[in-house]
């Protein structure tokens, strides 16, 4: 059989390109829903994976009427495994998402590919299945209104956060993003919490050129406030780094700025504009 620019095949479309070649859509019409499969340079793959979505989805003899996740290998479908992950869920769950999401009980996993699941909370679905996960490198984040946002910057944790010193998985599984999961260490910038004889003591700290002692200060927010404060006198003495600011939600206005009148940075901070003449390096 030969691929041809109406192919009489069920499920398949053909496709022209800019350059006049041909190329072959197929799809499926499952519960009312109709679902795209993939496209294809030959009409005869593009109605083999749609046969292939017809059984999986219909068919209650074996290999596919108890098939699985993990079978995507060994069947050696023509199917992306996208596709696989979003018939099989549908079949199962009754629900279709147009990412690769398998619906667990009160969670769900999210495949990047096979090998790689990421578990989330039921209640981040609705986001999820209608946001694409990418990875670069460690990396991993969505494409939210034209803009980069970075996964864990969904659960509280801040760029340029460090695993195990500002943020930590829990139960150690760093593909667990479950909001019980994830526990944040240090929530502000410039900011490191340790335990001194039995007591939590926050050291602030801000990069110049280098990294520069702020203070140790009794409370979270009177560090942060410390290190938006050597922020703020630093840019006014000729600093032209652009410091990200913390920003204390549970404290008023008014309680922001008599914690900020009353904190005392350190000497270097201080005498930081004197010692290098006003120069500063981005």
């Amino acid at each position: 059989m030969k691929s041809s620019s109406k192919p009489n095949l069920p499920g398949v479309f053909s496709a022209k390109k800019k350059d006049g070649t041909y190329y072959y859509r197929s799809s499926i019409t499952y519960h009312s829903k109709h679902i795209s499969l993939g496209s294809y340079l030959i009409a005869e793959e593009a109605h083999i994976a749609y046969l292939a979505a017809s059984k999986i989805l219909n068919t209650k003899e074996a290999p596919f009427a108890h098939c699985t996740v993990e079978d995507y290998a060994a069947l050696n479908l023509p199917l992306p495994f996208e596709k696989w992950v979003c018939l099989l869920n549908f079949r199962d769950n009754g629900i279709y998402c147009h990412t690769p999401i398998y619906l667990k009980n009160r969670f769900f996993l999210y495949y990047l590919d096979p090998s790689t699941p990421l578990k989330f909370d039921a209640d981040d679905l609705f986001y999820y299945m209608r946001r694409k996960i990418m990875r670069r490198g460690k990396h991993l984040f969505v494409s939210d209104y034209g803009m980069q946002v970075s996964l864990l910057s969904r659960y509280g944790v801040r760029s340029h956060a460090v695993a195990g010193r500002d943020y930590r998985f829990v139960n150690g599984d760093e593909l667990d993003f479950r909001y019980s999961n994830i526990e944040i260490i240090n929530r502000y910038h410039g900011v490191t919490r340790r335990l001194h004889r039995g007591k939590d003591i926050f050291t602030a700290r801000i990069h110049i050129n280098g990294n520069f002692l702020i203070g140790r200060y009794l409370t979270e927010h009177e560090a942060a406030i410390a290190y938006n404060k050597a922020a703020d006198f630093l840019n006014r003495n000729g600093c032209s780094k652009n410091f990200p600011r913390n920003y204390i939600e549970e404290l008023s206005e008014r309680d922001y700025a008599k914690l900020y009148a009353n904190i005392r940075i350190g000497r270097k901070i201080r005498e930081y504009p004197e010692k290098r003449n006003i120069f500063f390096q981005k």
